[in-house]
């Protein structure tokens, strides 16, 4: 499964994509330049149960980290993952 990142000065989305199909998308919201909220996660139902969103908040923890940018998760799954896995928590705004 591939992950890609597609954003633009104040949007972005991480989709995950196996062959040609989208497997899920995380979308997001700039909140100033050194923060960004992520709103929504969406898998497709043929997707689900194969940790595919936890695949795509892993890629928006990396995206976070290497432009040293903090995460401020509004939607319901990004905010429960954030609060099981305590590694990603440096992110957390």
């Amino acid at each position: 499964m591939e992950i890609i990142h597609e954003k633009n000065d104040k949007k972005g989305v991480f989709k995950a994509i196996e062959n040609v199909n989208v497997a899920g998308e995380m979308t997001y919201t700039f909140a100033g330049n050194d923060k960004f909220i992520i709103d929504h996660t969406e898998v497709s139902p043929n997707f689900e149960g194969k940790g595919v969103g936890k695949q795509l908040l892993m890629q928006a923890v990396k995206y976070a980290r290497e432009n040293h940018l903090k995460i401020l998760p509004l939607c319901p799954f990004a905010k429960a993952m954030f609060d099981r896995i305590k590694e990603i928590q440096d992110v957390l705004f």
